[in-house]
């Protein structure tokens, strides 16, 4: 693995074979970082290239074993691991909806993705974890795209056009957790106490019942929530 800089510009992600145009009427606006995310984002003075074989942490981080380098995908959010969505449909008598754990499967589709493949990133910045922030691709596909279009992330605003235009087609299609009730990944970090692998479902529905924000529009019938229960 190589870790270089990189003086020229970025070439442009290639969108092969894509299913869904990318319009400009698409084209995000108006995006600025919070000033959590803004105070939490480190610019670097120059852009490195990071090329290796990667390990998966969850849906939006890889590890570089060699180089000991963790890069998050850079403008998307995905559920973290001990986190809980809720399918809006009803199964059975129970006044519970169903829980689908999105953060592991946001994970295996990153892994699904990257295989075994060799992935190269272009870092610009790091967040207050230390984490590289990065715009990653393998066999030429933009990874965070991908996790865009098949549903397990969000856009994280600043972002390129066709990150949002791949989160509506995905939301309109209830692509991933776009096909169920989900808590918003700040909110959810801010809130869960219990942040282990154990995490009982009903913490998380219990948090939906109080939420701050929405982020699944489609599913406004989940409203009509029953009583909280216990943690």
């Amino acid at each position: 693995m190589t870790s270089v800089p990189v003086r020229s510009s970025v070439v442009a992600l290639l969108l092969t074979a894509l299913p869904y145009p990318v319009h400009s009427a698409d084209v995000v606006r108006g995006q600025r970082r919070s000033p959590v995310e803004a105070s939490s984002v480190l610019e670097l003075s120059e852009a490195r290239r990071i090329v290796g074989r990667t390990s998966v942490i969850d849906g939006r981080t890889l590890w570089f074993p060699n180089g000991r380098h963790k890069v998050r995908l850079a403008s998307i959010d995905a559920c973290e691991l001990p986190q809980w969505s809720y399918d809006p449909r009803r199964h059975g008598t129970s006044e519970i909806p169903k829980p689908v754990p999105c953060g592991p499967l946001a994970k295996a589709w990153l892994k699904r993705t990257v295989g075994s493949a060799q992935v190269t990133c272009i870092v610009r910045n790091h967040d207050a974890d230390a984490a590289s922030l990065g715009h990653c691709t393998v066999r030429g596909r933009d990874l965070a795209l991908e996790m865009l279009r098949v549903g397990w992330a969000r856009v994280n605003p600043p972002a390129p056009a066709e990150y949002l235009t791949w989160q509506n087609y995905a939301m309109s299609a209830r692509h991933g957790m776009w096909a169920t009730y989900v808590l918003d990944m700040p909110e959810w970090r801010r809130k869960a106490v219990d942040r282990t692998l154990t995490r009982k479902p009903i913490a998380d529905f219990n948090l939906l019942a109080e939420r701050e924000s929405e982020i699944s529009p489609p599913f406004e019938d989940a409203h009509r929530r029953p009583n909280r229960t216990d943690r």
